[in-house]
């Protein structure tokens, strides 16, 4: 069996095939008569020798130095099924090397931890998921670590955001959940003038490298929850870093000594259904976003609605710029935001009854956090995934407390629709708008 990865490189094959064929030889794992990548269930392995188990421990933080099968150890330092889901992403997002992690927060803990040190400091676009951004203030200062906020979307803003002791750009494209897009190019280009050694890293989750890579347009590093549109069935937490092979040593030792392993059971689902799924189920789904985008563009109870496919959308000519699949298409996903028609308080009362409405009627439509599943999805960012936020940060990320995130899923999109206008609707009844 060839090696197909540099045919998908230089076009012979396309990458919507390579997803769901894979790499079928892999140093990982030899599975020449295996139609579906066999999964690893040993959390330990047997070693021939003491010599072979000092090998493998000098080996395992930089396996792509070698050329041979990896020396398996112990399944918290290398696991052959989550090497070979490492391979796959890499060459997705166009990177030399890809790193694995037991969650998203934990594969960006890792990125950060390994590229900052007390006395350093961070500058981060303002508007970041929940959980990040309590990293940024909560825990990243404990360690002498200072964060900048700022709007990433402002031209100039990094002149004055950036000293000598910045080591690191952050941000998400599109935003969760506002679906801001940061012009990652023109970033770069600032960033270059400034100082071309700082590393900018990117939250690709909402967008997945089928409609955006983020290496190409000058990031450094790329960032997934692989438990979102990756996985896409909601059955696995997981997290990748995917970057330059100058980092690869340090993100696998980082790995093994926080113990944020990726196991083999939960890294399988993710190279045999989620990523052989990826393309199919974000072509339907984002039909199926803009089809209700356009919807609740006209509702007369909602303000303004968010989505890439929009033509109303602020960014629009950027989206069509930096958001392309494979093919060159426009790709805008899978995610909504949409804000009601009400000031902030009653906003927030009329919001909490929709989901209300929705979590005891809608068939077609989930009240719960995470997104990017088969199934639709439907939160309140202030309420749920960002309520570490205070008001004051929530208003600066422009999250209002009138706002809904939808994730759109593969139900047929006339029914998620109905279930909308139900939840909508239901603002005017009694019994849930109390």
């Amino acid at each position: 069996m060839r090696d197909i990865r540099e045919q998908v490189r230089n076009g012979e094959y396309s990458f919507e095939s390579f997803l769901i064929q894979g790499q079928n030889v892999s140093k990982s794992w030899d599975y020449d008569h295996h139609v579906v990548p066999p999964i690893s269930s040993s959390s330990t392995y047997r070693l021939s020798s003491a010599e072979r188990g000092a090998m493998g421990f000098g080996e395992f933080p930089h396996p792509s130095d070698t050329d041979h099968t990896p020396i398996y150890i112990y399944e918290r330092l290398d696991d052959p099924t989550r090497g070979m889901l490492e391979e796959n992403l890499a060459l997705l997002e166009g990177g030399e090397i890809a790193v694995a992690f037991s969650t998203g927060m934990a594969a960006i803990s890792a990125a950060l931890g390994i590229l900052l040190e007390r006395g350093d400091k961070l500058v981060a676009h303002q508007t970041l998921y929940g959980c990040t951004h309590s990293l940024m203030t909560n825990w990243l200062p404990r360690n002498g670590i200072e964060v900048d906020f700022v709007d990433l979307t402002h031209e100039g803003v990094l002149a004055e955001a950036i000293d000598k002791r910045t080591k690191a750009i952050y941000l998400e494209t599109p935003s969760n959940p506002t679906l801001e897009l940061i012009d990652l190019s023109a970033l770069r280009t600032a960033v270059d003038a400034i100082d071309p050694t700082i590393p900018i890293l990117v939250d690709n989750t909402f967008a997945t490298p089928y409609c955006q890579r983020p290496l190409s347009h000058g990031a450094t590093f790329v960032i997934h929850s692989l438990t979102k549109n990756l996985n896409g069935f909601g059955t696995e937490l997981g997290g990748i870093v995917i970057g330059p092979k100058q980092y690869e040593e340090a993100l696998r030792m980082y790995r093994k000594d926080f113990g944020a392993s990726l196991s083999g059971k939960s890294a399988w689902p993710v190279l045999v259904y989620g990523l052989p799924s990826l393309a199919i189920r974000l072509q339907r789904q984002q039909t199926s976003a803009l089809q209700i985008a356009q919807y609740l563009e006209k509702h007369s109870l909602v303000r303004r609605v968010y989505y890439p496919g929009l033509r109303s959308f602020p960014q629009r000519k950027l989206a069509q710029k930096q958001m392309r699949d494979f093919e060159g298409n426009f790709a805008p996903g899978n995610m909504l935001y949409f804000e009601l028609d009400f000031a902030e308080e009653e906003g927030a009362r009329n919001c909490r009854a929709m989901l209300d409405f929705a979590a005891d009627n809608a068939y077609c439509m989930t009240l719960a956090v995470s997104l990017g599943q088969v199934r639709t999805l439907i939160e309140s960012p202030v309420l749920m995934t960002h309520s570490g936020l205070g008001a004051e940060q929530a208003a600066a990320a422009k999250i209002s407390r009138a706002g809904i995130r939808l994730s759109v899923g593969l139900e047929n999109p006339s029914d998620i629709i109905r279930d909308l206008s139900m939840a909508l609707n239901a603002i005017r009844i009694p019994e849930y708008s109390i």
